[in-house]
Order: structure tokens, then sequence, then C-alpha cells
């Protein structure tokens, strides 16, 4: 568990139990004070852990009578009110709008609410997704692997550093401010990966075609336009990765298994697709490498054939292996499709590339703010950076 900095002089430390009023810290009832028999079509909402992990304005699924409400109204939650995952994915936490619908807890779930005479509740919520808060009241001992919250008395007497209202609104401003453009910045790549989706399924098929190109398609097998080698003579030897060398690849989700510092065998020819003979997955690489698995293929195109629009074809083939085994030879190299001629099939892949790199610059300047994030809440939540009062609106 990381250290606690040294308090400010005019900050004051309290504990968790201190900035809520009687009742504020309410864990959700037990299993059985709840039942599917309890559930009605209509009334009162059951906030779930999924209304902490992505919001309270996520669909209810589950409602309770006015008899049932009356009955649980110690777990009953309102508008301000704050609610936080307790099972599996722990320590998210939502607030309550004031649009949202009346309701209660589920038992996976943890009720703030907070006195504002005490703590601004946006601090409140900054401060409690802050990593070093969240170290203080996960518990990786219980339950094993698995994180869980640590039990209500020690939750309760969690250490909090205040400092003086106008600075609590001063570091929750600025760190929400930078907050909005991670959103915006998140918002803005999932929009443009969207866009460069649907591109794709009108370029790659023909359905919208460029200005200037206007030859008829060729139906081509895959193993007519890209020939194979085998993996053998670029195998990792050891896989005791480390953090820096030369890349080991996988055709897989995690793409980059690790580094290793062997200099024989890299694969340099390039660009290539890796392709994995089992689940058919494929990866576009531009830089050099060495392999893991004996099932990967390495797919080079043949002259006439733009590489990188074959890929981006191949990521649009629907295919669901079933079964294991080998598939290039057997199947996959045997599958048509339509392709332009060679300075059409560039063309595509010249416009394709450009929003690829678009994205990825919008990646690398997100991965930026969220870095600058962490340092900001590093130095304001702990004092080491002070804010002028001012800087509240």
């Amino acid at each position: 568990m990381t250290t606690a900095p040294p308090l400010i002089a005019d900050w004051k430390e309290v504990e968790l139990g201190d900035v809520c009023p009687p009742g504020g810290l309410v864990r959700g009832p037990f299993g059985g004070s709840l039942k599917k028999s309890d559930f009605v079509p209509t009334g009162f909402q059951v906030y779930e852990q999924r209304h902490a992990i992505w919001g309270p304005k996520t669909e209810a699924r589950y409602f309770i009578d006015a008899r049932k409400y009356k009955e649980m109204q110690r777990f009953a939650v309102e508008a301000g009110d704050f609610i936080v995952s307790c099972s599996g994915t722990i320590g998210r936490i939502s607030r309550i709008p004031g649009s949202a619908a009346p309701g209660i807890i589920n038992q996976a779930l943890l009720k703030i609410r907070v006195d504002e005479r005490v703590i601004d509740p946006l601090f409140f919520l900054t401060l409690f997704g802050w990593e070093m808060f969240q170290e203080k009241i996960l518990d990786s001992t219980q339950g094993g692997a698995m994180q869980n919250l640590v039990g209500m008395p020690v939750f309760k007497a969690t250490k909090l550093a205040l400092p003086p209202m106008a600075e609590q609104q001063a570091i929750a401003t600025a760190i929400s401010s930078i907050g909005e453009l991670i959103t915006t910045l998140e918002h803005l790549i999932a929009k443009k990966q969207a866009i460069k989706q649907g591109m794709m399924q009108q370029l790659l098929t023909g359905r919208t075609r460029l200005p200037g190109f206007e030859k008829k398609w060729q139906l081509r097998k895959l193993g007519e336009l890209l020939g194979y080698e085998q993996p053998g003579p670029y195998l990792v030897s050891s896989t005791d990765y480390s953090d820096t060398g030369v890349p080991v690849l996988t055709a897989g989700k995690t793409f980059v298994l690790g580094y290793t510092a062997e200099q024989k065998g890299i694969y340099e020819n390039l660009p290539v697709i890796i392709f994995d003979d089992f689940t058919t997955a494929s990866k576009f690489v531009d830089f050099p490498f060495k392999a893991k698995s004996s099932a990967m293929k390495m797919l080079k195109a043949y002259p006439g054939v733009n590489l990188r629009y074959i890929f981006e074809r191949m990521q649009l083939i629907d295919f669901n292996p079933v079964d294991h085994k080998r598939r290039w030879i057997a199947e996959f190299s045997k599958f048509e499709v339509e392709v332009p001629e060679t300075d059409e099939q560039s063309a595509i892949a010249g416009i394709i590339e450009a929003a690829d790199a678009e994205i990825k610059a919008l990646q690398r300047r997100l991965e930026k703010v969220r870095f600058i994030k962490q340092g900001m809440m590093q130095q304001l939540l702990t004092g080491r950076t002070r804010l002028p009062v001012e800087a509240v609106s």
C-alpha cells in the first residue's frame, strides 16, 4: 500500500465516516432480503452493480412495489447519493443524478451519502476514484486472487485528507475538466472507428467506387493473391520475455507477447500479414519481429496485389472456426473475394491507412491526457501543488 504523504498545515485528516451523516454509509441488503419473487414489472428501481460501473442511467431491469420499498427504506437511494460496486468489479462509483428514478440498492452495492457542508461531492467523487484511495479500500487478501472491499468498520475508518472547501472545489473543477477532455477524446475515437468501419464495408466490397475507377472487379481466391511461409525459422527459443528487445508476436488479441534479446531468425521481409492457422485471426505487421506459435503463417502479396488492401478485405470475411484444425491451406486460401485492379486497391488502402493514422494520433493524445490527469491527481490530492481558490467559478 502507498504511504500517505504528510498532511498539509491547513488540511484536516478525517475518517470516511466523518464526512457522512448518520445512515450515510450502508452496505446492500443480505441476499435473502431481496428475492426474485419481490420483483414487479414497474415500480421502484433496484440499482445493481452495473449502475455503479456504467452509470445510474443504465437501463433498469428490476423493480419492487411501494410496500417492499417502504420495508427496505434503509437501502433507499436519492438524488446526490453515491453507489459503489462491492462484488467482482469493485470500487467503481457513480452518483445518482437528480433525474434518476427512486429506488434501492441490491446486495452488490454500497450507498454513500456525504455531508456537503464538510466535503464537496465532486471532490469526493474525484478522491474516491484516485488510485491511492482505491488502494486503501481494496483488500487483495480477501477471496484470493479477486480483490474485495474491506469490511465496513475498516471502510468507515479510512483516512481522508481534506483541504478547505474552496480548495476542494478548485481541485475538483480542475480534475473534472481534464476528465471531460478524456471523455470527449474517447467518444471521438469511437466515432472515427465507426466511420472507418462503415467506409471499409463500402470501399472494400465495391459498393462505393472511388472517382476515376470504373473497371470491373474480378473474383479471386485468397491463395491466388497471397503466398505463405511457415514460421519455423522465426520462432523464439525462450519465452522468458523482457520489456525491451525484439517483439514476439501472436496473431491473436494479445499481439505483442513480450520482447526477446534473440538476434537470430528475426522476420524482416516487411510488411507481412501474420495469420493464426487455427483461429484465422490476422494482424498487419510492418516492423521486425519473432514468432511464438508454429501455427502462425506469414502471408505475402503476389505481384500486382496490395497487401494492405487484402488484409483489410480479409477482416470482412465472416468465418467462425468450430473445430481445432489448420485452416489456411485447406479452407481459408480457397475463399473467393472480388478485387479491383492494383491501382484501385492501392487507392483504397491509402484511404484506410489515413483513417488509421488519424485514430492512432487521437489514441496517443488520449494516453498523454490520461497520464497528465494521473499526475494532476497525485499533486493536487496530496497538496504538493496548491491551487488558488479563485480557480472556483
